[in-house]
Order: structure tokens, then C-alpha cells, then sequence
């Protein structure tokens, strides 16, 4: 039995530890004796394998750079978790609450654990979680450099306290990033570039990924920011202006793809 859990990008800029995209490139774990390379005890599908009860071996193979801000681990906890469910003989879309449940508390992040689960957009906190329903075909720009970032050392560059202003301005633009993709007006996505919780204090490391959130910015995304805790871009963009604005990404140290918006955590073979 084969199961699948699609990557995210996280925070969508103002949706700090909020928001979550899923996408299509896929986290696979098999149950049983497999061809996959074989997870060991600390690879976080194991973990999460083993959490939920899982048996046995337990193979892997994935197409999720880890250490990208794709939520590489939050997809390996979501498709183990799920792979135990179903091998205790549970139905996958009834416990589907159960697999976000146990892979956040694992994760910890549920906004990469949340579209990993339930995929598309998805917003979530630690308690709950709502899918909300895209209103338009979009494509996610990644662009992706040769190099990794710690999350935790990330996160430590962060403020341990936000002022006022910042905490209102994060908050008008993830509840109107959130209505512009749920009614399909893509244009109001523009004025949700930008954030004061977090990039402004992970970019300054970052600045080649800076560079690419504000190319695509230029060459016409809907909007653009830094993917989870980096180093990634992302780009949110028109199917029909996605190949050109992938185009005009810079790819000394990096490369990009263009990625559609994918389904949850499901079953293939």
C-alpha cells in the first residue's frame, strides 16, 4: 500500500503559521517490503508511522527538497500517520481530522501540516483547520536555490514581540489574501504582498531570495513571497503567465518549477 503527501508553501506572506498551500510535489511511503528506501526510526514518516500505530517496514521516496521551506517533514509526518490509519484498516477521507491531529502535534507547524492533509488552501491553528475553496486555476512559481535553511535557527531571528501596527497590518492582508483566492478577484492578491512578522526579519539573510520574490513581483505574479521559513520563493501567478515568469527567475544557484495546487494526503496504489 502506497500513500501520498502533497509538499506546501507556508504563510503565503502575511499568513504567518496561518496559511498553507499544498502542491503538487509528493512525499510517497509504502507499507511493507518495498523498492523505496527504507525509512529509518528517525525519519520523520517513521515517526509518524510509528505514532499512529504503523507495523512494519516502511519505504520512502519523495521529490520534496527538505530544508527548502516546503514542508518536506510535515508531509513525511502526514503520509506516515496516514499509512498506519489505513493499515489498522481505517478509511483515509473519516480520518482525515485524526491524520492533521497527530502530524501537527508532530510537526508542530500547521500550516504545512494542514494542506499536507487536507491539501489546496487550508487554514489552520493548533485545534482546527478549514479547507477553503479556491475560485480560480492558479499555478505556485517555485523558485528553489542550492542551499538549505535550518527552520529552528530561522525562527530564532524572529521578534519575540510585534507592535500593534504590525499585528494589524498582517491581519487585514492574510483576511484579504484569504477572500481574494476563496471569490477569484486575484487582483486585490497585490495588495497582500508584504509582510511585518517574519520576513523582514528572515530576508535580510536571504538575499538572493529576496531578488526573486521581487522579480516576480515585477515580471507580473499575483503575488510573491518567501516560502515557509525559506529559503524558497514563491510565486502565486496566471497559468497562462507562469511559464514566462518562471523564465525571468534568476537560476545561478538555483532552478525553478512550476507547480499546480494540489489534493490532500491520498491513497495511489
Amino acid at each position: 500500500m502506497i500513500v501520498s503527501a502533497p509538499a506546501s508553501t507556508a504563510n503565503l506572506g502575511p499568513g504567518f503559521d496561518a496559511l498553507g498551500l499544498a502542491l503538487d510535489v509528493n512525499m510517497l511511503v509504502e507499507v511493507g517490503a518495498s523498492t523505496m528506501a527504507a525509512a529509518n526510526d528517525g525519519h520523520p514518516a517513521m515517526v509518524g508511522f510509528r505514532r499512529a500505530g504503523g507495523t512494519g517496514p516502511l519505504g520512502w521516496s519523495s521529490k520534496i527538497p527538505p530544508g527548502k521551506g516546503m514542508g518536506f517533514s510535515g508531509a513525511s509526518y502526514v503520509a506516515g500517520v496516514a499509512a498506519a490509519f489505513v493499515q489498522q484498516g481505517r478509511d483515509l477521507d473519516e480520518a482525515r481530522d485524526d491524520v492533521f491531529a497527530l502530524s501537527n502535534e508532530l510537526e508542530g507547524h500547521p500550516d504545512n501540516a494542514a494542506p499536507s492533509t487536507y491539501g489546496g488552501l487550508t487554514v489552520a491553528t493548533s485545534d482546527r483547520c478549514i479547507k477553503v475553496p479556491i475560485a480560480a486555476d492558479l499555478r505556485v512559481v517555485m523558485w528553489i536555490p542550492n542551499y538549505e535553511t535550518s527552520t529552528n535557527a530561522s525562527r530564532a531571528a524572529l521578534p519575540e514581540h510585534v507592535s500593534h501596527a504590525d499585528a494589524t497590518y498582517n491581519i487585514g492582508r492574510t483576511a484579504l489574501l484569504v477572500a481574494a483566492l476563496a471569490t477569484g478577484e486575484l487582483d486585490a492578491l497585490a495588495w497582500c504582498r508584504g509582510d511585518r512578522m517574519h520576513e523582514p526579519y528572515r530576508l535580510p539573510a536571504l538575499p538572493q531570495t529576496a531578488a526573486a520574490i521581487h522579480t516576480a513581483a515585477e515580471a507580473g505574479a499575483l503575488t510573491a513571497f518567501l516560502s515557509g521559513s525559506g529559503p524558497c520563493a514563491a510565486a502565486i501567478v496566471r497559468p497562462e503567465d507562469a511559464d514566462r515568469i518562471a523564465a525571468e527567475l534568476p537560476t545561478d544557484n538555483a532552478h525553478v518549477k512550476v507547480l499546480r495546487v494540489a489534493e490532500g494526503v491520498h491513497i495511489v496504489g
